[in-house]
């Protein structure tokens, strides 16, 4: 049983069981169970537990010693949380250099905001995304939630001590408290715009801090220290009922919601935080029987050391299965297994420690370790010097030898990808109508070169990684090169995350006003459009502009000209991004074909393997964005060949 670092405090097992069940939360979710598909709200019962023991633990120091104690504070967390991470860190750093360097320039870039805890701003600032990813997902993604309590680490105690200079009682500065709580569900409501991205309502600072202020209110209302004074007989009975039905309604929201439920935001994560609260305030009280429960001793094991866990597991899941859209119950099993383990010795042999005695003494005892094993002490500092710092720092600039760059399964596809020759340029043909009658590419009628001499390429987040060189090393391999192998000469890549047809997203242009700027500059030419997928989500969640009318706006703008347009996919089955929308949407495209001469569509559906996609179920990995590069190519010579008439089949599959 650990005992608090700060003398006089009490330790309460409860809180290391709702730890627990938080990062087993998380981890379901990461590995993709299906019993879990809100399990990312796991972040948001460590965000109330956080504020609610940061705020106790500063009131308790002024109660003892009049003052928040500012300093021995942040030299606590210090000892506390950086170890621990730029152990985490260093590791990564040298894996990722080692067998995934495809990887290193956007692992380089999260090293440095983790190592100054900014990473959700970082985040924000690319206009990255936590859910749609456009590649493998990285290592380190998970770390923006520690970004965000660390922040509240620096900011809240200055907050805290202006608080209590305003207010005269305990209830006024919780009413204040409670107040900025009210302020930041706002923004979060206000960030949120339904069927686009919740990157920037989920992992901003101000939008999540609600969370993190109602715990801190709890805490000046219900200091663990008074939990058990002046309690009536009746009064554990009503706690543990309250702190039993938040346990609950955790459950039932982790069961029940999941990333992109627009109810979460932010009513969702307002209720997660106040079930959190109702089981803090429960096993808070030491006669508590649901505090004995979470309590228990494997429980109690985990969540202390959760914070590990939570380092760990990720980085162990992406780096041990980066491709994989599923986890097999072994492999979770192992990942698991490893994390545990990992996390276990990170605790016994360098958090504990540290937290404990602080940097100067464990140094101490490594080299009365490394005497009693008769290692001298150069030999010693050398060997951590190089461990520690120039492994990691030479790993993260690319100056350590490469086994494997993990992105090189889209070079290895290569090999599978047929060349598409180099005929002479052929001239516009007539453009007859089609039928509904799909052809295949790669059968007798297939062509290898188009009559399309320049392109313009509109898409969404599910095509940034065809001419992403972080996901395709090899620039043959993009979609630019590709298309100038079937014979096109000039490409216009307008491709944009969370891009539809009608709506815009963080002050981007939509397709259609990026469609209309082209031909409003004098375009002529052939246009490839991978759009659909963010459309059906927006449809799905109430736009009021129906699939027909955004298909038929594009072709509107794009007039006679010719256009293929690739079909949706995803593997999901719920969420505005289900492929039953998908289905819809292609089903469309499809009766509109008819209507359009110049119309035609690349059934990518059919050719999109399971392991093409990330585990987001709508991106891809590096092999996925060669595959779709390759076949809109081939499908764009298809549809409209050099010297031949133009594909009669509306359908090219």
């Amino acid at each position: 049983m650990p005992t608090p670092n700060e003398r006089g405090r009490r330790y309460v097992p409860g809180l290391d069981g709702i730890r627990a069940v938080a990062v087993a939360c998380v981890i379901a979710y990461h590995l993709g169970a299906h019993w879990a598909p809100g399990g990312n709200l796991g972040v948001g019962i460590f965000f109330t537990l956080s504020g609610y023991l940061i705020t106790d633990l500063l009131l308790e120091h002024y109660r003892r010693r009049g003052n928040l104690g500012l300093g021995q504070f942040w030299l606590r967390r210090a000892r506390r949380l950086l170890p621990a991470l730029f152990l985490m860190l260093a590791v990564v750093s040298v894996w990722v250099a080692l067998f995934d360097a495809s990887q290193l320039s956007a692992v380089r870039t999260q090293v440095l905001a983790a190592s100054v805890y900014i990473s959700n701003w970082v985040t924000i600032a690319q206009n990255g995304s936590y859910f749609a990813r456009f590649a493998p997902p990285l290592p380190l993604d998970h770390l923006w939630s520690l970004a965000i309590e660390e922040q509240f680490y620096l900011i809240w105690p200055w907050l805290l001590g202006l608080g209590m200079w305003v207010a005269r009682s305990r209830k006024t500065l919780a009413l204040l408290t409670l107040a900025a709580a009210v302020v930041s569900a706002i923004l979060m409501a206000h960030f949120y715009q339904p069927g686009y991205d919740p990157t920037r309502a989920y992992e901003g600072t101000d939008t999540r801090a609600f969370a993190l202020l109602i715990g801190a209110a709890l805490a000046i209302l219900w200091p663990s220290s008074e939990a058990n004074r002046g309690v009536r007989p009746l009064s554990p009975v009503v706690l543990d009922s309250l702190g039993v039905a938040g346990l609950i309604g955790a459950f039932v929201l982790v069961w029940k919601t999941d990333s992109f439920s627009s109810f979460l935001y932010p009513y969702g994560f307002v209720l997660l935080s106040l079930c959190t609260a109702a089981m803090v305030a429960a096993v808070a009280n030491p006669s508590s029987l649901l505090g004995s429960a979470l309590g228990c001793p494997p429980l109690r094991w985990i969540g202390v050391r959760s914070y590990g866990i939570y380092l760990w597991q990720w980085p162990i899941i992406v780096l041990a299965s980066p491709t994989s859209g599923e986890v097999s119950p072994f492999t979770a099993a192992l990942e698991i297994g490893a994390t545990l383990v990992i996390a276990g010795l990170s605790w016994r042999y360098v958090e504990d420690p540290i937290r404990r005695e602080g940097l100067a003494a464990f140094s101490r005892r490594v080299r009365r370790t490394a005497r009693r094993l008769q290692v001298r002490r150069a030999t010693l500092t050398v060997s951590s010097v190089t461990l520690c710092v120039l492994l990691p720092v030479s790993g993260l600039f690319g100056l350590l030898p490469v086994a494997s760059r993990g992105g090189d399964a889209a070079v290895a596809l290569s090999s599978s990808v047929p060349s598409l020759g180099r005929d002479a340029f052929g001239p516009l043909p007539n453009i007859a109508h089609p039928s509904l009658v799909p052809h295949s590419v790669g059968d007798s009628y297939a062509a290898t070169r188009t009559s399309c001499r320049s392109v313009v390429y509109i898409g969404d987040s599910t095509s940034e990684g065809e001419t992403s060189p972080s996901y395709i090393p090899n620039p043959r391999l993009r979609l630019p090169a590709q298309l100038n192998d079937v014979g096109v000469r000039v490409v216009y890549s307008e491709i944009s995350g969370a891009r539809s047809i009608v709506e815009t997203y963080n002050g981007e242009p939509n397709a259609a006003t990026v469609a209309q700027s082209h031909v409003s500059a004098g375009f002529r030419g052939c246009w490839i459009i991978a759009m659909g997928t963010n459309d059906s989500a927006d449809v799905n969640v109430g736009s009021n502009v129906g699939l027909v009318a955004r298909i038929n706006r594009m072709m509107s703008i794009i007039g006679n000209q010719r256009v293929v347009w690739i079909d949706a996919i995803t593997l999901l089955s719920s969420t505005p991004y289900a492929e039953s929308g998908m289905q819809n949407w292609n089903q469309d495209l499809l009766a509109a074909c008819s209507r359009y001469p110049n119309m035609r569509i690349f059934d990518w559906g059919s050719h999109a393997k399971r392991n093409y996609f990330i585990p987001d179920g709508t991106h891809y990995t590096s092999a996925g964005y060669v595959a779709r590069s390759n076949l809109f190519a081939r499908a764009l010579a298809e549809a409209f060949p050099a010297h031949a008439p133009a594909n009669p089949s509306c359908l090219i599959t």
